[in-house]
């Protein structure tokens, strides 16, 4: 059955609802979407704003931190008013301010294999904005196996990455990157540090390919790793091959065992 706007909603949203590959019917489809965002940070806020300012119906929120004066510089759905409370809270205003219609689910809790499965539930999409490796692995694992299509970006420095998997469609984040890489070949970002605006843009691309995937409007990122260099402003896409071999996504997914991996000191 198709939805009824109101006059308010048609205001709000013609800008969107005008676009012939999304029209009333995406529009739709994007107050009916349900979106999971791991990590409110600087690829989650990003991501969560743009989603709540498209009208996407719910929007669930999950991180355990709390807002440190250093998070100020890129994660913008937090201020300095915010510092000391715990991110999901904080989210949670700043997604209203955007946007009071949209449901919001937050959850102040790490991501865990024993808790992950009850995360995912009833999600269309996922959005990865983690930033460490064992929880990127653990949502690839976790959305194949229930079939959960997710979006995967990561950022440091002047560089980001972002591909986006359809489970049974596309190659999965295992399929490139088999297991952890070791600690010191991996620096976070308050070690390597981040232009603030790189999670930015890699956050709200993020966001487009969730509005994408929910309104069927383009293609997403399937089978394609995008990659973002700031320094010379060059995006690239490279091609990448679901592998046959994998240890996730070539398996019955009822056999996938997920676990909580640890990095190597």
């Amino acid at each position: 059955m198709r939805r009824i706007f109101s006059e308010p909603e048609l205001e709000r949203y013609s800008r969107q609802i005008i676009l012939d590959q999304i029209g009333h019917k995406g529009q739709d489809k994007l107050c009916s979407g349900k979106v999971l965002i791991i990590g409110a940070g600087g690829l989650g806020s990003p991501a969560a704003l743009y989603l709540a300012a498209a009208g996407v119906g719910t929007i669930g929120i999950v991180d355990q931190d709390s807002v440190g004066l250093s998070n100020l510089q890129r994660q913008i759905m937090h201020g300095e008013q915010d510092i000391g409370s715990p991110k999901v809270e904080s989210a949670n205003r700043a997604v209203k301010r955007i946007n009071a219609g949209v449901a919001v689910r937050t959850i102040n809790r790490r991501v865990t294999a024993a808790a992950i499965l009850e995360l995912l539930a009833g999600y269309d999409f996922v959005i990865d904005a983690t930033d460490n490796f064992p929880a990127k692995f653990l949502i690839n694992d976790a959305c194949v196996k229930t079939r959960i299509p997710f979006s995967h970006a990561g950022v440091i420095r002047f560089f980001g990455q972002l591909m986006t998997v359809v489970p049974g469609k596309s190659a999965c984040y295992r399929c490139i990157f088999n297991s952890l890489p070791p600690r010191e070949a991996a620096p976070t970002c308050s070690e390597a540090g981040i232009l603030g605006t790189v999670a930015g843009i890699v956050g709200t691309l993020q966001a487009t390919e969730a509005i994408k995937f929910l309104t069927g409007a383009g293609s997403v990122l399937l089978n394609s790793l995008l990659t973002f260099d700031a320094l010379s402003m060059d995006f690239r896409k490279i091609q990448i091959k679901k592998n046959d071999s994998c240890a996730v996504c070539s398996i019955d997914p009822a056999n996938i065992e997920l676990k909580d991996e640890i990095e190597s000191p």
